[in-house]
């Protein structure tokens, strides 16, 4: 269990779709998770940001996700998420990637969201999102289906590096 590297934008596995895990309670699972946490936390601290992590950002090809983000008390690893509904409304955002860290990319994402998956535990869950975590959970689903931020950009003028959006205000 470490902290592990995060793949940057261009490292072929950042495209490939993830495979289900087969057993949300392995102990597999559970060593995916801690190195996606410990990951997660040590990114925050260096770059001051971040509140999720793919599998597919550290090598692993497998659905699951981490996220710490103190948003209706979500913390940890969702395992095998998949979509049960989304709204029509849609808004545009500056999403942000660990695996482009000095790059945001406008992308339209769904304003509410409705996600199944299994917890660390295996149990069944269900969770109803909006705004920024329905945005967040979006992105993290998007890395298990081999798709980044950039692939979504919503025109060729769509992007900013991270000093620039600093310098003009942030959001």
């Amino acid at each position: 269990m470490a902290i592990r590297d995060i793949l940057q934008l261009g490292n072929e596995l950042l495209y490939q779709p993830s495979l289900p895990l087969d057993d949300p309670g392995s102990e597999t699972c559970a060593t995916v998770a801690h190195d996606l946490r410990e990951t997660l936390t040590a990114f925050r601290d260096s770059h001051d940001f971040g509140q999720g992590i793919a599998a597919p950002q550290i090598g692993i090809l497998q659905r699951i996700i981490y996220v710490q983000t103190g948003l209706g008390g979500l913390n940890g690893a969702l395992i095998n998420p998949r979509y049960e509904w989304f709204s029509e409304e849609r808004r545009d955002i500056w999403d942000a990637c660990f695996s482009f860290p000095d790059l945001l990319v406008r992308v339209k994402r769904h304003e509410k969201i409705r996600i199944g998956y299994r917890d660390e535990k295996g149990a069944r869950q269900t969770l109803s999102a909006q705004g920024i975590l329905a945005e967040l959970l979006q992105h993290e689903i998007d890395h298990l289906d081999g798709v980044l931020a950039v692939q979504r950009a919503i025109s060729p003028r769509a992007f900013i590096t991270r000093a620039e959006w600093e310098r003009r205000g942030g959001p």
